[in-house]
């Protein structure tokens, strides 16, 4: 299985949008909200795909949004899945690796995200990938769900952009 990460693009609205409502039960993104996502300046969006083997569409199997904010050294992960049936293959750690270097790349110190506290899954690879609990926050969820702010100090260096996009992943 051929595996690679890059940049998402607008092509790659209708599988964003799949996987979004395959991948969480409430406040998924609208097509409208991910194509606003895709096409603003201050955001990144990578994907993870696997090329098909009969030569047909790859499958997306993941994606992660940055928000990045001119002058600040903080970014913001906005938005991070895996695809159900790719839980567990080591997937999500290589796509946050990947985005994480692209913060690094941007100058960001921090990397900030929110987690549904409900999802011990994502917390785990959080936790395990050197973030922090940070904050708890009540009702954060349309379905009235709490959730966790955690933080990731980003080391400044530059050669830690192992897993960038556009390459293989295995």
């Amino acid at each position: 299985m051929t595996v690679t990460l890059r940049q998402a693009s607008t092509r790659d609205l209708a599988s964003l949008f799949r996987l979004e409502q395959l991948a969480f039960t409430s406040d998924h993104f609208s097509r409208r909200q991910l194509w606003h996502l895709l096409n603003r300046a201050h955001a990144l969006t990578l994907v993870v795909e696997c090329a098909a083997s009969d030569g047909g569409e790859a499958r997306l199997l993941g994606y992660g949004t940055l928000l990045l904010r001119r002058g600040s050294r903080r970014v913001r992960l906005y938005s991070f899945c895996v695809h159900p049936d790719a839980r567990g293959s080591g997937l999500g750690r290589r796509l946050l690796e990947a985005l994480e270097a692209e913060a690094r790349s941007r100058g960001a110190e921090v990397l900030g995200l929110e987690v549904r506290a409900d999802n011990r899954i994502a917390l785990g690879l959080y936790r395990r990938m050197g973030f922090r609990l940070e904050r708890w926050l009540d009702d954060y969820y349309e379905d009235g769900c709490a959730g966790w702010q955690m933080t990731k100090p980003l080391a400044p260096a530059a050669e830690a952009m192992a897993g960038q996009a556009g390459g293989p992943v295995d």
